[in-house]
């Protein structure tokens, strides 16, 4: 996006465009030609040079708000966006837990190194923090700046390089490293901005990183948290927290409809011990993407009084019925045959038709084992293929 015409539509007349634009869209139902093509003979009639830049700065705006209800809810119908900004932004409820758990800490003050649109510190300015972002990109300093300022709250930003500032006087310091290249997503942390090298000296201080969830656990330095964090059933990221803010090793943070559940590594009774495998009970859990990550799944399985199906797979066992927040559970309805043939047989018995296939420590498609199937029938299945005790298995469940 370019500078000047993101601070036009700042303005009074961009403002105009921007709200005219939004009714364009809603008319044209999302129609990108048709929206592009009102949107520019608005902008042209106060003959503007620039008329045609305008334009597409504010469809584009309109777009991403569109886009950004998922992460921002209804504060998105208010910010402002870039497309690779946005991407990395850190979703509302995700934030705003991150923020309360600063908070606690009492800091004087938060840095957030790599603001992006800011996102965190429209977090950390909620939860009632003292807050300063900087970032590389001028226009996300002033996306960032405009969000603050469109959503009434406080906070300084400005253009630097986080590598060079004196961190000193901030109590706490936030690192968001940019993942992201003009080829795509970089998973070498050292392509990261900043590099792994300099966010590992943040550590020495109170600061917490937000990382990929995939980080691997050997990367985590001692004595910092690595906390694993999912809405709606889907991994979002990882944070770590240093040794000064840092309450546990691993932690797993499940955001559902209910609220915000956690777990650590002192709920797990297996810690140092043999993992707990155990024959195939009346019920099977699906533990939480954070969970798994996290390396908890043993923690789930003592919260359900279970076990294991196999030492290396993390589909837990239980003679009971729990509902739990870092689970998924299964009523356990009838072992099928693991063979295909045979399965197949066996649904096509029972009137399936539509079959959910859950899958783990098997090597299957579920797509194209479904088309295999050729499945007809009004009833609908659920199964599960995994291995029980290094032998594979199709489990047919209901969930609970």
């Amino acid at each position: 996006m370019d500078l000047d015409a993101f601070r036009w539509l700042l303005t009074d007349d961009g403002q105009r465009l921007l709200t005219s634009a939004t009714h364009v869209y809603v008319d044209t139902d999302g129609d990108p030609v048709r929206a592009a093509t009102a949107v520019r003979k608005l902008a042209g009639a106060d003959g503007g040079a620039d008329a045609a830049g305008r334009a597409a700065a504010a469809l584009t705006q309109v777009q991403l708000r569109h886009k950004a209800v998922a992460k921002f809810g209804a504060d998105a119908t208010r910010m402002y966006f870039t497309p690779d900004a946005l991407e990395q932004a850190t979703r509302q409820r995700v934030a705003t837990h991150r923020a309360a758990r600063v908070a606690a800490a009492a800091p004087s003050s938060v840095i957030d190194l790599g603001c992006g649109v800011g996102g965190d510190l429209i977090a950390f300015s909620r939860a009632g923090l003292t807050v300063a972002g900087v970032d590389l990109d001028p226009v996300r300093v002033e996306v960032a700046r405009a969000n603050l300022a469109a959503l009434g709250l406080a906070g300084a930003v400005q253009v630097a390089d986080a590598t060079e500032l004196d961190l000193a006087g901030f109590g706490v310091v936030f690192a968001d490293p940019a993942r992201r290249s003009g080829r795509g997503r970089v998973f070498d942390v050292d392509g990261w901005t900043p590099p792994w090298e300099f966010v590992t000296t943040l550590f020495a201080r109170a600061s917490v990183v937000k990382v990929a969830p995939g980080i691997p656990h050997d990367l985590v330095p001692d004595g910092v948290e690595a906390e694993w964090v999912s809405e709606a059933g889907e991994v979002k990221e990882a944070a770590l927290w240093s040794t000064r803010l840092a309450t546990a090793a691993r932690r797993a943070t499940v955001i559902g409809e209910g609220g915000l559940a956690t777990l650590t590594e002192e709920d797990d009774p297996h810690v140092g011990a043999e993992r707990p495998v155990r024959g195939l009970g009346a019920f099977i859990y699906e533990p939480d993407g954070a969970v798994i990550r996290a390396g908890l799944v043993t923690a789930v399985a003592a919260g359900v009084d279970g076990g294991l199906l196999d030492e290396h797979i993390a589909y837990v066992t239980s003679d009971q019925a729990f509902t739990s927040p870092f689970a998924r559970g299964f009523k356990v309805l009838e072992v099928l045959p693991y063979r295909e043939k045979p399965l197949k047989a066996a649904l096509r018995q029972r009137g399936v038709g539509r079959l959910t296939i859950k899958k783990r420590g098997v090597d299957v498609v579920p797509d194209e084992l479904r088309k295999r199937l050729d499945l007809r029938g009004p009833n609908e299945g659920t199964i599960i293929m995994t291995r029980i005790a290094g032998a594979g298995a199709v489990v047919l469940v209901s969930p609970i």
